[in-house]
């Protein structure tokens, strides 16, 4: 039996969260595995039987990361900056025609310095939500009646505009702040948990946000003198394995199957901020997303 959810915290890893889980027969979809927390979960999942449809920016490097793990899992090319690519994974995940039991939403892309823009959108908001978005809107047809979508959120949502969303900014153009344009993202994150964990009332299926901690991986690479600012944070610094310890979780606990529309940190549950629970936003925002997927269909 895995251990209680009580008996986790910060220092667990990925691989004492999920001690005595079974995932033999299950099959889960997991972005970004190529490193840091995406590679760790793919690793630690695998190891408990799950099987992997494991996504990164290029078939190579999606590939070279189930090789180098040694793990006979499916490995799927998805640039989440390029819808094209998305619709053209959510087509060959589909064409499996195997049930999803879950969806670990681990990519990203953090503190770009100066504003780029994807098809006109800042680049953070359109990789790290829209589409993450596309991407599971569109698996929603093949998820099991179990299935648990976990999104990888991050505690510096608190960093986003007071509003939370900057429907009138969402092109980065007005007054660009790295940091405050990737805690919109990762509220967004958050919101788009909320929102699809309302579309599964009276079904068994989860959707749930978490942070991961602090951890030194490749999403520092923005980041001018990242060493300095890790060195600030030393004291709360996780390592990788820990990092991932809350998305397994969240995935795979027994004690979470009728758990939906929360955030978790070191495990277990956690209050995101104020605008984060706000449902008018979350639907809001849920609404626009899917109007600029639409839109760029066209």
């Amino acid at each position: 039996m895995p251990p209680r959810l009580a008996e986790l915290s910060f220092a667990s890893t990925a691989e004492q969260a999920t001690e005595g889980v079974d995932l033999t027969g299950t099959t889960w979809v997991i972005t970004g595995i190529n490193s840091g927390l995406g590679k760790e979960t793919t690793r630690v999942m695998s190891l408990r039987g799950a099987r992997i449809i494991g996504l990164a920016r290029t078939l190579e490097k999606a590939s070279s990361a189930l090789a180098d793990l040694k793990i006979d899992g499916f490995p799927v090319a998805c640039d989440l900056a390029d819808l094209t690519t998305v619709h053209a994974a959510v087509d060959t995940i589909l064409a499996l025609d195997t049930p999803i039991h879950g969806v670990l939403a681990n990519a990203g892309v953090m503190a770009i310095q100066n504003l780029e823009q994807v098809h006109g959108y800042e680049r953070q908001f359109f990789t790290n939500h829209v589409g993450h978005h596309a991407l599971i809107a569109g698996l929603l047809p093949a998820l099991s009646d179990r299935a648990r979508v976990v999104m990888t959120s991050s505690g510096a949502h608190t960093m986003a505009a007071p509003e939370g969303i900057e429907f009138d900014n969402l092109s980065g153009e007005r007054d660009y702040h790295p940091w405050r344009m990737y805690g919109q993202s990762k509220l967004a994150n958050i919101l788009f948990a909320r929102s699809l964990a309302k579309r599964f009332e009276g079904t068994k299926k989860t959707a749930n946000a978490l942070h991961p901690g602090v951890i030194q991986t490749n999403l520092g690479r923005h980041v001018p003198n990242a060493e300095a600012m890790y060195a600030k944070m030393k004291k709360i610094e996780k390592t990788i394995a820990q990092g991932a310890a809350t998305q397994c979780t969240v995935a795979t606990h027994p004690e979470l199957a009728k758990v939906s529309g929360q955030y978790f940190s070191d495990c277990r549950p956690k209050g995101p901020s104020k605008i984060a629970r706000d449902d008018a936003l979350a639907a809001q925002l849920w609404a626009r997303t899917e109007s600029i997927i639409q839109e760029l269909k066209r």
